[in-house]
């Protein structure tokens, strides 16, 4: 039961203990109101998955994920920034199926100041005219509340930061599993090392007033 969480003797505003105010309210409706053994959903809200993707941790929202995919591995589909996406995700010659990983860099803070809703990628064309309507999504950028999809958000540290996200190669092979908070590139330690050495940081493309101060 969600009393068992309270401190039940701990007073209130009101002058009477969390207790003595519960015992005096009616739940009118326990589909609104639910005991912790009838929730909406059985996941939560938000998943914070950690790897060596994602060391200071990144973002999913179950809710709003395809059961299938919430443990997927697939094969990434690199878009080192949000221009590149958008020139290229609906070229025919694409190499992505249902089963890659769309991996979108250069879209977090330092890398896309004022960090837009770019997170919930639309799916490429020639996907979406097979009938498949979710891919896993895995950026530094965010999203809606609203929105919907197996969308790995706020990667960190972000790309532009130099995280892991910035040494991600087309047909590097990512895992997500959601149960274990996981959100892992399936290469080994050295080989990440040695793309570390060679990363350069992108000079910023904005420059001056706001944007220099963000």
């Amino acid at each position: 039961k969600i009393r068992d969480l309270l401190h039940e003797d701990a007073f209130t505003i009101s002058g009477r203990t969390m207790g003595e105010q519960l015992n005096a309210a009616d739940c009118f409706n326990d589909d609104v109101i639910r005991d912790r053994d009838n929730p909406v959903f059985h996941q939560g809200g938000i998943a914070v998955l950690q790897g060596n993707l994602a060391p200071q941790g990144a973002v999913l929202k179950p809710s709003a994920a395809s059961p299938h995919l919430m443990q997927h591995t697939g094969r990434a589909v690199v878009f080192e920034s949000i221009e590149d996406f958008k020139a290229r995700v609906d070229d025919p010659d694409l190499d992505v199926d249902e089963n890659s990983v769309l991996v979108l860099k250069g879209a977090g803070p330092q890398g896309y100041p004022g960090m837009a809703e770019v997170g919930n990628l639309p799916l490429p064309r020639k996907v979406l005219e097979k009938g498949v309507r979710d891919m896993v999504r895995v950026s530094d950028a965010r999203m809606s509340g609203t929105a919907f999809g197996t969308v790995v958000l706020h990667v960190a540290p972000e790309s532009a930061a130099g995280g892991p996200l910035a040494l991600v190669e087309e047909g590097d092979i990512i895992e997500l599993d959601v149960e274990a908070r996981r959100l892992a590139l399936k290469i080994d330690g050295a080989e990440l090392e040695r793309r570390r050495a060679r990363w350069q940081p992108q000079p910023h493309a904005m420059q001056g007033g706001y944007q220099s101060l963000y």
